[in-house]
């Protein structure tokens, strides 16, 4: 549904994963949707371990908001303000 590069996060519907290569917007893509990934976040969002990672398909990021988002899956390490991925 939009173009996305190895690594990145990619939403269909409800169904989420991390894409293997790059694509182009309408382009067959293969992606991984089971296993522990670092995910570009919004930076200022804090998890802790355990805690839930929703997908803001607008910003193309993961959040900890829920309202509006997907969830995705648990944070397996600390992710702070500032940091780049969870």
């Amino acid at each position: 549904p939009y173009d996305v590069l190895s690594g990145g996060g990619l939403k269909i519907g409800d169904l989420f994963g991390i894409a293997s290569v790059d694509a182009l917007s309408g382009q067959p893509v293969t992606f991984v949707t089971r296993g522990v990934f670092a995910v570009d976040k919004v930076s200022a969002n804090t998890f802790a371990v355990g805690a839930k990672v929703y997908w803001d398909d607008t910003a193309k990021l993961a959040t900890s908001t829920a309202s509006g988002n997907t969830l995705i899956g648990a944070a397996v390490d600390v992710a702070g303000a500032g940091s780049a991925t969870v």
